[in-house]
């Protein structure tokens, strides 16, 4: 092979240098005595081009006997050299990309691009921030403290007339409630009030739970349903129950003073049937929200005459959404959810989450850390200047993406994701810097955040695995040190749930001067101007 390579660049070269155009003629004419050299030379040339033919078919032969070696190395031959083209054709088209279209994090002038605005870049007064949350906002105050007066009497109510009307013996154990949300942190937007409330249950005895989270290194969880877990129905004589009936042979003229035979097994059959998915001994979420629905209904049968409002289901494919509506015609919307208690911890396993699409698993349950981001919020407001304003921060956004929810539709995106970025933002600025007279650039800040975060398509959970959550907080060790979540994670699976988001939340920074300055009223010495009061209904 090497040879036969050899003798071809032999004979090019040779062809080459015998090539009438490689040096130039000192004469443009040939003499006419020259006739021997000129047949000597074409005898010469055909030569060439004889031993040329016989050469490549040569080659040719050698080429097909020794393919496979051929081949090997012309693989890896080939593929560095394409490499190296791609990566070079790559290279050139971003520094074109670069070129044509700067980076909108770095967009210190505002340009827009394609219709994109920058929220460092959002025109906001101070004076009118401060006139619209005063009328925004400040109105709800005390009346958010009634309504959640009045909620606590009646769930605490409602919950007591649903363990009446449950089976001790093989019915969940209702607790009581934990109020969590907007109502419970003091940051209402709008009308109608709505309260969140967990309600966590407990299996019938001698019946016991055993958890699986998603961060538990022994367990098997898919990572697309990260932040879930699995609540496992721990049977009598298994482990977790302090009669031994079910787990030592007593022979066949021993009894159990505590269980008759048939019973077990009838109240285990039962209890399957109720609390775990079809062939398998994990809690159904489906289940217990058909089991709740029916409970509340029992329970509001029982104590309706006691009221003087109609209470009713408002989406049936929930479990405890209620409205409450009085004959004036307001209206009091409450959110039951039903939850398991993980362990002697205040983190709970959810059933169902409103704004959460992504997770169908009947027996993976979303794991709530809301009651720690209660106490997270409570934590740094303590160390916060005074009226500091990360409140009205919050409330604002979560205005602006309500109205725009009304515009255009609505999405992926939530309140929740703006309470997580308001949290990460305290923990890494210095709190001082949360001082009221600066709410024009905090809540710039926000909006950025949370652009940057749909850009990079990244929003980490402000509680799982994050190391600046001060120790006060109590967080478990197995969800402290878990890796953290990625709340977008889902959602950027789903492209066109995740392009509307990100569509919807570029209207909302693009309207945000107009929303703002359409729904705050003008004052005229020291009044509101009457047509706006309508407004403040919308």
């Amino acid at each position: 092979m090497q040879g036969a390579i050899t003798r071809v660049c032999m004979v090019v070269v040779a062809a080459i240098l015998n090539h009438p155009l490689l040096f130039p003629n000192e004469n443009s004419t040939i003499p006419e005595q020259d006739d021997n050299l000129l047949a000597r030379m074409k005898e010469h040339q055909e030569n060439l081009e004889a031993e040329q033919k016989r050469l490549e078919q040569e080659i040719s032969k050698t080429d097909t006997a020794l393919i496979v070696d051929q081949e090997s190395y012309g693989w890896y031959f080939w593929s560095a050299l394409c490499l190296v083209m791609f990566f070079t054709i790559e290279v050139c088209r971003q520094d074109m990309i670069s070129a044509e279209i700067p980076d909108p994090m770095d967009d210190e002038d505002g340009d827009s691009i394609a219709g994109y605005l920058s929220a460092k870049t959002v025109a906001l007064d101070k004076c009118v921030l401060n006139n619209f949350c005063k009328t925004r906002f400040h109105p709800f105050i005390h009346e958010s403290g009634r309504v959640r007066e009045f909620i606590e009497g009646f769930a605490d109510d409602l919950l007591e007339a649903l363990r009446s009307v449950c089976n001790r013996e093989a019915d969940l154990e209702v607790e009581d409630f934990v109020g969590i949300g907007s109502m419970f942190e003091s940051w209402r937007i709008s009308k109608p009030p709505t309260c969140d409330l967990i309600v966590p249950f407990s299996p019938p005895q001698p019946f016991g739970f055993q958890f699986q989270l998603w961060c538990d290194p022994t367990t098997e969880i898919p990572l697309d349903l990260q932040g879930c877990g699995r609540i496992k129905l721990i049977k009598p004589g298994g482990n977790g129950t302090d009669c031994l009936c079910g787990s030592t042979n007593l022979g066949d003229d021993m009894l159990c003073l505590l269980h008759n035979g048939n019973e077990c097994e009838k109240e285990e059959h039962t209890s399957v049937e109720l609390l775990c998915s079809r062939n398998t001994t994990f809690l159904s979420k489906d289940q217990i929200m058909r089991w709740f629905q029916i409970s509340v209904t029992k329970a509001w049968g029982q104590i309706s005459h006691k009221y003087d409002f109609e209470l009713a289901f408002w989406n049936l494919d929930f479990p405890g959404a209620l409205k409450i509506r009085f004959r004036s015609g307001k209206t009091v919307v409450l959110n039951v959810t039903p939850a398991v208690q993980f362990e002697e911890t205040d983190a709970y396993l959810i059933s169902h989450f409103p704004s959460d699409t992504s997770n169908s698993s009947d027996t993976h349950w979303q794991l709530s850390l809301t009651v720690y981001e209660r106490n997270l919020l409570k934590y740094l407001a303590k160390r916060l200047p005074t009226n500091s304003c990360h409140i009205h921060c919050l409330q604002i956004v979560s205005f602006l993406h309500k109205k725009q929810t009304a515009l255009t539709g609505r999405s992926a995106f939530s309140n929740y994701h703006i309470k997580t970025a308001l949290l990460h933002l305290l923990l890494s600025k210095r709190l001082v810097m949360w001082q009221p007279e600066n709410l024009d650039h905090r809540l710039r800040d926000l909006l950025r955040f949370l652009q940057q975060s749909l850009e990079e398509k990244r929003l980490y959970h402000v509680i799982v695995g994050n190391s600046r959550i001060p120790a006060e907080i109590l967080v478990p060790k197995i969800i402290r040190s878990a890796e953290p979540i990625n709340l977008y994670r889902p959602l950027v699976l789903q492209r066109d749930v995740y392009a509307k988001m990100e569509e919807h939340f570029q209207e909302m920074v693009r309207n945000t001067s107009v929303l703002v300055q359409e729904y705050t009223p003008h004052f005229s010495n020291g009044h509101v101007r009457h047509e706006f009061s309508s407004t403040d209904q919308r």
